[in-house]
């Protein structure tokens, strides 16, 4: 057996790998996976010199088996698997998502805003965790300045944004298509205020983020609603009622949640492309809700309203914001991009008339920062909240079978059946609130269809969330065997 061939080959694909450029680079480290994954590539294919039986055949067969590795590591990259901890990058901080931070006493509103103190608070959407170091950091150096007059957004901001949503979601967005503001339902609002004259009707898939129903109602429109239809353990539109609605004249405008909140759905571009032909045809703007694009798991990919087409850009408006993924929602910050010069004109005059054209210094400075720096602890944070829904999925099919959790594609909020209870969702609330110690939100906020639901907040410790279970276990238990 030609062993000197096997060296050879192995001996080949080892000093190969320390001249490699990422290694020169010293861009990453390997974890005990991949060293293991390393060897066994390397022993398999230099073991193809045994084949070819000469010096020459065993160094092709090592550069073969280098390339190789490193052709299934660039794969691993492009598919986000350096996060799962085969490729960590050299230096890369580990990001402790299990840490408790106290929030009572905070003036938070959502720690804050309930009176018993033994309450554990998953209800409105902001994360118990701390934001990226990086946010941290560049708040800090600004705070140590002193002042805190007036802000004049810079060009440095315009770029973070372009670069992000280029980078990440292929939305290739122009500076002057921009306009910043302080949250994302100002935006919602003074763009329907923009688009709309009062008695006209809004398009929207219920059961659908509560501010949703109050932007419409304020500016005085109507509400047009195609409910969501349940599909096992997910949701579907109904893309007949769906274009029937559109179809209704008096609607001028289709508001999109994506990804959707309350149920979890990332849009899959076939769904938006429909859709969008089906408002474009029947001359309908669509302004789409997107502050929670960067909160999607594996098998899911978040797809822009707006980078489908240059006709679905013009005839669309785009809100986002950094506060959702990054837990800087206090910050109000938040833009809205708009392809089409007219709309945004009339986009433009009704920030004014509403008021909400001027922006903190902070606010721009934790934008640059998180799309700039934030990305590494984004992806960690993704990990963790995946691993929260999934623990509670377990914990479910185990303990509660009859409280159904719909598919998590997207945001950092689980929509839970709870109709086996026969009680309406506000009275749930309540009584969760009451008996349970645990403040979730009824799903009746979010429209009829929202009846025996309930929203949980998954964006907290592991600990804190297992608590929660136990005592909705508990509650559950006591409700279906008939004792209070």
């Amino acid at each position: 057996m030609n062993f000197t061939g096997i060296v050879i080959g192995l001996a080949t694909f080892l000093i190969i790998g320390c001249f490699h450029p990422i290694v020169i680079k010293a861009e990453y480290h390997f974890s005990k996976r991949c060293w293991w994954f390393f060897l066994i590539a390397g022993i398999a294919f230099a073991a193809l010199s045994l084949v070819v039986g000469n010096v020459i055949g065993s160094t092709v067969a090592g550069v073969l088996a280098f390339s190789c590795f490193w052709s299934i590591l660039e794969l691993f990259e492009q598919e986000n698997r350096v996060k799962k901890g085969w490729f960590p990058k050299k230096g890369q901080e580990k990001y402790d998502f299990d840490e408790i931070v106290p929030r009572r006493g905070t003036n938070s509103y959502k720690w804050d805003s309930a009176a018993n103190a033994d309450i554990i608070p998953l209800w409105v959407a902001d994360m118990d965790f701390r934001t990226a170091p990086a946010v941290t950091e560049a708040l800090k150096k600004r705070v140590e300045h002193g002042i805190f007059g007036y802000t004049r957004v810079p060009d440095e901001y315009y770029d973070a944004v372009i670069e992000w949503f280029s980078r990440r979601h292929g939305l290739h967005i122009r500076k002057e298509w921009i306009i910043y503001t302080s949250g994302v339902v100002p935006a919602v609002s003074a763009v329907i205020k923009a688009l709309t004259v009062p008695g006209d009707k809004v398009l929207i898939q219920t059961p659908v983020y509560n501010c949703f129903f109050s932007s419409i109602r304020n500016n005085g429109c109507g509400t047009v609603a195609s409910p969501l239809r349940r599909t096992g353990n997910t949701f579907e539109i109904d893309f007949d009622d769906f274009e029937a609605k559109a179809a209704d004249p008096d609607v001028k405008v289709f508001l999109l949640c994506s990804p959707h909140n309350p149920v979890g759905r990332v849009w899959t571009r076939d769904e938006l492309v429909k859709m969008g032909e089906i408002c474009i045809r029947n001359g309908v703007t669509v302004i789409s809700d997107e502050i929670h694009c960067e909160l999607v798991y594996p098998g899911h990919k978040h797809v822009p309203f707006a980078s489908i087409s240059s006709e679905f850009a013009a005839r669309s408006v785009t809100c986002v914001s950094p506060s959702k993924a990054f837990n800087i929602a206090g910050l109000q910050i938040a833009d809205i991009v708009a392809a089409d010069p007219e709309i945004r004109e009339k986009i433009d005059k009704a920030i004014n008339i509403n008021e909400v054209c001027d922006v903190n210094p902070f606010g721009v400075i934790a934008t640059v920062a998180a799309y700039g720096k934030g990305e590494p602890w984004l992806e960690q944070l993704l990990d963790y909240i995946r691993g929260n829904y999934d623990f509670m999925v377990r914990f479910c099919a185990e303990k509660l079978p009859e409280f159904p959790i719909a598919e998590l594609q997207g945001t950092y909020l689980a929509w839970m059946d709870c109709s086996v209870l026969g009680e309406k969702s506000e009275i749930m609330e309540e009584e969760l609130m009451k008996n349970a110690g645990i403040w979730l939100n009824a799903g009746t906020m979010y429209g009829a269809e929202g009846e025996g639901w309930l929203r949980w907040n998954l964006a907290c410790p592991r600990a804190r969330l297992e608590e929660a279970l136990d005592r909705f276990l508990s509650f559950a238990r006591g409700r279906l065997s008939g004792t209070r």
